[in-house]
């Protein structure tokens, strides 16, 4: 099973949490982070390199240095306060009509070491390193991870009662009419038995989003705990800061490709070397979505094309074979376009559904890319099958939306 603890946040008062909180550090790059900060903004925490002009690259050690004085000055300016006893939250995401509801809480880093914790993407050291900069520096988690779990009755009561008791403490709508609210779980025996539940009857807890903080997060640990001869596992810096979702309530959507060239290939020639393991469709000038698994939309030269994989150029029988990452990493990026590694190859690049797919044809259609690539997205049931398997996706494989909003809690090291 696994640990839990519930903590006491910062976090800003209500007055100004829409002035303070933000999208997470990865979503927005630097001059789109630039744009959108206002004086009180978490981006000049998570993001600090928009506080230089010219902007800085975000490993500059003066950037690190930067986030450390701006931590303290939120918290110095009262624009971040601690709450007055460890509690859990209660976060709720609206988009599009559709509510999920996730507990804040803090998982330890044990269970990340033990497999409790279930992983289903490969990591990048230098994201992992810079994150782990990150947390170390600020000693605090600043931005949560995000985990599914399997549904619990329990849990699902406890989160009812809360959120129908009571009006939030944070209920705003964000720049893309995403609805985000908050609900701190004060009372003690909701406490003690949420506390009991995961403890004794949730097995696990499945990576969603967060794979670079949630390594990280335990590498901190690590270190932490090899520091103090005195160690017992119960310090704060054992734990680090999730927000979990029961996994009936969580979709995935599709995570796309885009590729700065053809491998030397004309568009001709490239279509042709599709036709090996595909089945190709032209379908004009209007963006086409895949519909269904093994079949992919292609954006090149104006126009939209239908891919479908021809039968025995995947594997269903297994787990990673049946992914379209894998179907088209194999048999388009590598085999013809020559992308070996996803992780380090600069000609790729990947963008999450949420954009839709006129970003794909804006990026090719600017010359900054060559060709375009949409996937049908998997499902929760898949992730979960992997993650309990002790397989590991591909890269950029899942993205959920919406995506956390940070500064609504934070978690510190030390108490």
């Amino acid at each position: 099973m696994v640990k839990v603890k519930p903590f006491a946040a910062l976090r800003p008062p209500k007055n100004i949490v829409t002035q303070v909180a933000a999208p997470p550090y990865d979503v927005l790059n630097s001059e789109e982070a630039a744009k959108m900060a206002r004086e009180k903004s978490l981006l000049h925490i998570t993001k600090p390199e928009i506080d230089f002009n010219p902007i800085l690259p975000d490993h500059d050690p003066k950037v690190y240095d930067k986030a450390v004085e701006n931590f303290k000055e939120w918290q110095a300016k009262g624009w971040l306060k601690r709450d007055a006893k460890e509690q859990y939250y209660v976060y709720a995401q609206t988009m599009e009509g559709r509510t999920q509801y996730g507990l804040v809480l803090c998982a330890h880093t044990d269970d990340y070491a033990s497999g409790k914790i279930k992983k289903h993407e490969l990591t990048r050291k230098d994201k992992e390193d810079d994150r782990m900069v990150h947390v170390r520096i600020q000693n605090a988690n600043i931005e949560p991870v995000f985990f599914a779990y399997k549904d619990h009755p329990v849990i699902n009561a406890i989160v009812l009662k809360v959120t129908t008791s009571a009006d939030p403490e944070y209920d705003f709508v964000d720049e893309n009419e995403f609805r985000h609210r908050l609900w701190p779980i004060s009372d003690d025996a909701d406490i003690a038995e949420i506390t009991r539940v995961f403890t004794e009857e949730v097995d696990a807890f499945y990576v969603a989003d967060g794979h670079h903080r949630t390594a990280a997060a335990a590498r901190v640990g690590a270190e932490k705990r090899a520091q103090n001869p005195n160690h017992t596992g119960e310090e704060e810096y054992n734990y680090f800061m999730a927000v979990c979702f029961p996994e009936s309530q969580l979709k995935i959507i599709d995570y796309n490709r885009v590729v700065k060239d053809l491998n030397g290939l004309s568009e001709a020639e490239l279509i042709e070397a599709l036709k090996a393991d595909f089945e190709v469709e032209e379908k004009g000038t209007q963006p086409y979505h895949p519909s269904s698994l093994h079949n992919f939309s292609m954006y090149l030269g104006g126009k939209w094309y239908s891919l479908q994989a021809k039968p025995g150029r995947y594997n269903d029988s297994d787990p990673i074979g049946a992914l379209d990452v894998t179907v088209l990493s194999n048999l388009v990026l590598d085999k013809i376009l020559g992308i070996k590694d996803l992780r380090t190859d600069k000609r790729i690049d990947f963008v999450g559904g949420i954009r839709g797919l006129e970003e794909l044809s804006r990026r090719v259609d600017s010359g900054e890319m060559a060709v375009a690539f949409a996937l049908y997205p998997v499902s929760m049931e898949q992730l979960i099958n992997i993650a309990d398997t002790g397989n590991i996706m591909p890269p950029k494989t899942t993205w959920f939306e919406p995506k956390l909003r940070s500064g609504l809690a934070i978690h510190t090291l030390s108490k």
